[in-house]
């Protein structure tokens, strides 16, 4: 009861404040108990309003930070979603149980082996979990009509556009320490996306995350 009250709070007074007033995504993050992809060092905290360390320099977005990432996606149940850093699972267990199909890729295998308990535990078997540098795409299923990244980009490079469907989504952190930017990124033709500026926020640099490579729009 005492985790059930928590995870209420954390809607309540996190989430939605936050702009995110989405009832399917409410419902979802209500639905999904987080404390069950936080390791037992941190379980106090699974509802906290803070970056959760999850080792390796790596950390759970805030909560009200993965809520926007899931009202900005406008996930579909038919949705092919290629994840970028599994991390703790949890944002990987959201993602599946609100669409199709989650490719989901972590450069740390024990990020991948720990997800993969975690995720068979709440019985969601959806996932495809891969080890690999995704870190400059990461197109070997094709096209997704939504692609999440969950750690910081310097520079967003194109190879992750050219892998968006038409009509596809893509959320990601651009910029660098101390300010970085969230942006949504929807393909809307062949040859054409669009930007929107979502929220600063801070997170750590995807591993081997590229500097130099740019697109234009």
């Amino acid at each position: 009861m005492e985790l059930k009250a928590a995870r209420f709070n954390m809607i309540e007074q996190q989430i939605r404040p936050w702009d995110v007033l989405d009832q399917g995504v409410l419902d979802l993050i209500g639905e999904v108990p987080r404390e069950g992809f936080v390791s037992e060092t941190y379980r106090t905290l699974a509802y906290a309003d803070t970056a959760i360390p999850l080792g390796h320099g790596q950390v759970m977005m805030h909560p009200r930070v993965e809520a926007r990432l899931l009202q900005a996606l406008d996930l579909h149940a038919t949705d092919a979603v290629l994840e970028v850093g599994t991390g703790s699972g949890y944002l990987t267990a959201l993602l599946a149980c609100a669409t199709h199909h989650v490719y989901s890729v972590d450069i740390i295998p024990h990020f991948k082996e720990q997800a993969e308990e975690r995720l068979a535990v709440h019985g969601i078997d959806n996932v495809s979990l891969e080890v690999g540098d995704a870190a400059r795409g990461w197109p070997r299923h094709g096209l997704y009509d939504v692609i999440a990244i969950t750690g910081s980009l310097p520079e967003l490079p194109s190879a992750f556009l050219q892998s968006l469907n038409r009509g596809g989504r893509l959320f990601a952190v651009v910029g660098t320490a101390p300010i970085m930017e969230a942006v949504l990124i929807r393909r809307v033709g062949d040859a054409e996306w669009s930007r929107e500026s979502l929220f600063e926020t801070d997170l750590p640099t995807l591993i081997n995350a590229p500097v130099a490579a740019r697109f234009v729009f």
